[in-house]
C-alpha cells in the first residue's frame, strides 16, 4: 500500500558548536487522551469544559473503600491505537502503581503499566517531503490514568485544584531515539495525530491538552549514534533532558532547537549535562530546570493489588482489527492510484479525516457513479480550503456542502456552466446556499452552446476588428484578444472550446 513512498535513513540535523559539530537525538513520549465518554477506572464524564470538580466519581477523589473498575471501551481504544500503528498487542497486560506525590493527584500514586504494557513495537511513518519518508520505532504503549489540574492565578496566596482531568485515560506512545531533526519530531507527533483522528482513539486537540509530549533532547557527535545503533549501548548518545508537557508542534520545534544550543554550550565549556526534566518557557524562548530526571527506581513500582492482570482474547482483537478504517497512507495512496492525484494534492486531502471525507463524498457522487477525481480535487483544495482558510472557518462548518459542490462539477462536466460561470456559481452557493442547478436555470447563467449563435458573435467582434485582425494573421497568439472579446459579449456564457475553434477557423489558422 505505501509503495509510493521511498523511505530514507535518519537525516540528522547537525549544529555547530564553537569547538565542533554535534547531532540531535531525540525520542517522544507523547500522552494521547482516549477518546471515550467515561474514565480509565470510574464511569465519571470525560467532558472537557466543564464547572471545577464536577466530573469526579468517588473512585477518582480517591475516597476511602472505593475500587478502579476497568473501562472496557478505554482498552478497545488503545488496541484499535496500536493495531494502527502496525504494534504487536499483549494479550496479557497489567496495571502497575506509580508513586509520586503531586497536590492534584489524589491517591497519591498514578495507576500505569510499567512492566506488561497493553501494546509492543510499532512503527509509525512520518513524510518528509512528497514520495519520502522515515520510519520512527514505536517502543510500546502503554494505558495510564491523568492527573488533575492545579490553578496557580486565581488567588495570589492560594492555588487550587481541579479534579475533573483525574482518572481520565491515557495513552502513552513511547518512540525509540530515532528522530534526528526538530521538524521531523513536529512531523512525527502530527503523523500520530493524523492516525489516532482517523481510528478515533484520540481527538488530537493539543489546546485542550488531550494530546501532549514529553521531547526527550542529547546531543552527540557525528558517527556516535551509528555506533549506538550497532552495540545499543545509549551511552554513545550523550544524557538527554526531558522536555515536559509540549502542546504545540511549533514550540516543540522551538524547545529541541534550544535545548540542543544549551546542552552543546555546556559540553564545550567542559561541564556536564545533567539528565533532568525541563518546562520549556515559550515567553523567553527557552527551557528551565523543572525537577531531577526520575528513574524507574524512583517511583517505586509494584503491580497494582485491586486489579487483576487483564487478559484479552485474540478473537477479540481480530474483531476490532476486522472494523479498522482506511487509514491516512492507505487513504492517500489509494487516491494517487486510483484517482492520478499529485502526491501533494492527496496529502493535502487526507491530512484532516474530515477533509478527506469532504472530497470522497464530492467524487463519490455524480450522475455516473463517480465524478473525476483530479476535477473535484482542484475545487476542494483551491477554491473550497482557500475559501475556508481565508474565512477562517473549517469543512465541518462550511457553508457549501459535499453535494453542492459536486451539483458544480456536474454541471461543469456536462457542459452547463463554464469555469467562470462555476466560480460566480461558488460565491452564489457560499452566500445564499440553494440547488447549483436550480440557481444555473433562474438566473440564466447557462453556458450558451448553440453553435450558430457563438458563430454571430464571432463574425461581429471580426466584422468590427479588421485591423486586429490583420495583427492576429500575422501573429498567431493574438487571436485570444478575439476569443476574450466573444466571452465578454456573450456575458461569459458561451462555451469557451467551441469560441476557441471558431476564431481559429475564422482567422484562418
Amino acid at each position: 500500500m505505501l509503495d509510493h513512498l521511498s523511505f530514507t535513513a535518519p537525516q540528522p540535523k547537525t549544529i555547530a558548536g564553537a569547538k565542533g559539530d554535534w547531532e540531535l537525538v531525540i525520542g517522544l513520549e507523547v500522552h494521547a487522551q482516549v477518546a471515550s465518554n467515561a474514565k480509565l477506572f470510574s464511569g465519571a464524564s470525560t467532558g472537557f469544559g466543564a464547572e471545577p470538580n464536577s466530573h469526579v466519581a468517588f473512585v477518582d477523589a480517591a475516597m476511602p473503600g472505593m475500587l478502579p473498575v476497568i473501562n472496557e471501551f478505554c482498552v478497545a481504544q488503545a488496541v484499535r491505537t496500536g493495531l494502527g500503528l502496525k504494534a504487536a498487542i499483549n494479550l496479557r497486560s497489567a496495571f502497575d502503581r506509580k508513586n509520586y506525590f503531586y497536590p492534584d493527584l489524589p491517591q497519591g500514586y498514578q495507576i500505569s503499566q510499567l512492566y506488561h504494557p497493553i501494546v509492543g513495537e510499532g512503527e509509525v511513518i512520518v513524510d518528509m517531503a512528497p514520495g519520502v519518508a522515515r520510519r520512527v520505532r514505536i517502543e510500546r504503549i502503554h494505558l495510564e490514568q491523568d492527573a488533575g489540574k492545579s490553578i496557580h492565578d486565581m488567588d495570589p496566596t492560594m492555588s487550587f485544584v481541579d479534579l475533573n482531568r483525574t482518572g481520565v485515560a491515557l495513552m502513552e506512545i513511547v518512540s525509540r531515539p530515532d528522530i534526528r531533526s526538530p521538524e521531523e519530531a513536529a512531523a512525527y507527533v502530527a503523523k500520530l495525530r493524523q492516525i489516532m483522528r482517523y481510528l478515533g482513539t484520540c481527538d488530537g486537540n493539543m489546546q485542550n491538552g488531550n494530546l501532549r509530549a514529553d521531547v526527550n533532547v542529547s546531543v552527540c557527535k557525528p558517527g556516535d549514534y551509528e555506533r549506538y545503533q550497532e552495540t545499543q549501548d545509549f551511552s554513545h548518545l550523550g544524557t538527554r533532558c526531558e522536555i515536559k508537557n509540549m502542546n504545540s508542534l511549533r514550540f516543540i520545534q522551538a524547545a529541541i532547537e534550544y535545548e540542543a544550543r544549551r546542552q552543546i554550550a555546556i559540553i564545550e565549556d567542559g561541564g556536564t549535562v545533567v539528565q533532568e526534566t525541563r518546562l520549556y518557557d515559550p515567553d523567553k524562548g527557552e527551557t528551565r530546570s523543572m525537577r531531577s530526571k526520575e528513574e524507574a527506581h524512583d517511583y517505586r513500582y509494584f503491580p497494582d493489588p485491586d486489579l487483576l492482570p487483564l487478559d484479552i482474547e485474540q478473537a477479540w482483537v481480530d474483531e476490532i482489527a476486522g472494523r479498522m478504517p482506511e487509514l491516512p497512507d492507505e487513504k492517500k495512496a489509494r487516491f494517487v492510484k486510483e484517482m492520478g492525484l499529485s502526491e501533494y494534492d492527496a496529502g493535502v486531502l487526507t491530512a484532516e479525516v474530515e477533509n478527506a471525507d469532504y472530497f470522497e463524498a464530492v467524487v463519490g457522487g455524480g450522475e455516473t457513479g463517480g465524478r473525476d477525481g483530479k476535477m473535484a480535487a482542484n475545487w476542494v483544495i483551491n477554491e473550497l480550503f482557500g475559501r475556508l482558510n481565508k474565512e477562517g472557518l473549517s469543512v465541518e462548518t462550511s457553508p457549501v456542502s459535499a453535494a453542492q459542490l459536486g451539483g458544480v462539477i456536474d454541471l461543469i462536466a456536462r457542459g452547463d456552466i463554464s469555469g467562470k460561470i462555476a466560480k460566480e456559481l461558488f460565491e452564489i452557493l457560499w452566500a445564499e446556499g440553494g440547488d447549483p442547478a436550480q440557481i444555473v436555470e433562474s438566473r440564466g447563467m447557462k453556458q450558451v452552446t448553440d453553435l450558430g449563435a457563438i458563430e454571430k458573435a464571432v463574425d461581429d467582434i471580426i466584422a468590427a476588428n479588421p485591423a486586429q485582425v490583420e495583427k492576429a494573421k500575422a501573429n498567431p497568439k493574438l487571436a485570444g484578444w478575439f476569443v476574450g472579446q466573444v466571452l465578454k459579449a456573450t456575458g461569459g456564457k458561451a462555451n469557451p472550446a467551441a469560441v476557441n475553434d471558431l476564431v481559429a477557423r475564422k482567422l484562418g489558422m
